[in-house]
């Protein structure tokens, strides 16, 4: 990691810790985990503060990367964005203990209404090579838990998701939009297990935005079942690490799921 590497970082570090240390925006975190994609006024109701003391606790929020806002018709929705705390995880939680934090974490996971999720996480990178990341089968599985994605990449054309110690495939799609180096989305149908089989066809968009020396990626995991298995999305932290930890140092992140198929 650079010195610049290291600069940010903990500038980004400080901002997490900062936004946590307060209460109440530990409290709109607990709320938008119990349900997420809320307006400030259904966020408002909830507190015995102010409008204003609202906004201003959900901008730092925003500023520290713990909540990204989407708009809808003439709505702004607020989501939980996990990522943050997961790169604060993997820094200072050893391998030895990780998995006995993640099985922990895990038991918080199931959320009421998840049927749409939102990840944002910055990238030290350009969008041409986090666009290849992402559609490169070989770069994917240095941080898909070892699982390769195949496909030509235009519009129509399948995918696949499978892991040479797999028995069969993991996951399958079909790609629904192409913009590179920009947007893709895609279909995704969950085969690991009996259990997200049932879970039927949700959609996954991949957003690339270029913000001075990095990108923005945002993954956006929609059409999920209401009260859904929380494995359709749950990994998407642990991979979003995973993916920033490779570009910016060529390191691998080891995770319980990319223990897998050890």
């Amino acid at each position: 990691m650079t010195c610049d590497q290291k600069v940010t970082y903990r500038r980004s570090v400080d901002a997490i810790f900062k936004a946590l240390a307060d209460p109440t925006r530990r409290s709109l975190l607990d709320e938008l985990f119990r349900q997420d994609g809320q307006t400030l006024t259904a966020l408002e109701n909830r507190f015995a503060i102010t409008r204003f003391a609202v906004m201003k606790h959900l901008k730092q929020l925003e500023e520290a990367g713990l909540v990204v806002t989407r708009r809808q018709g003439r709505e702004k929705l607020h989501f939980l964005n996990p990522v943050p705390i997961r790169l604060v995880h993997d820094r200072w939680v050893s391998k030895y203990t990780e998995p006995w934090a993640a099985a922990l974490s895990g038991l918080k996971s199931r959320l009421e209404s998840p049927m749409q999720k939102i990840f944002e996480i910055y990238i030290r990178t350009t969008p041409e090579r986090l666009w290849e990341a992402i559609t490169d089968g070989e770069i994917r599985s240095k941080y898909t838990f070892g699982a390769r994605v195949t496909s030509d990449w235009t519009v129509g054309s399948r995918y696949e998701m499978s892991h040479p110690k797999a028995p069969e495939l993991l996951g399958e799609g079909e790609i629904l939009e192409v913009d590179p180096p920009r947007r893709l989305v895609q279909s995704m149908v969950a085969l690991w297990s009996d259990e997200v089989k049932s879970e039927g066809t949700s959609r996954v968009t991949w957003e690339i935005e270029p913000v001075g020396d990095s990108c923005r990626l945002t993954v956006t995991h929609d059409h999920l079942r209401e009260g859904g298995n929380d494995e359709i999305y749950g990994g998407w932290p642990m991979i979003l690490s995973g993916l920033k930890t490779w570009l910016e140092t060529g390191e691998l992140l080891t995770t319980p799921r990319s223990l897998r198929y050890a």
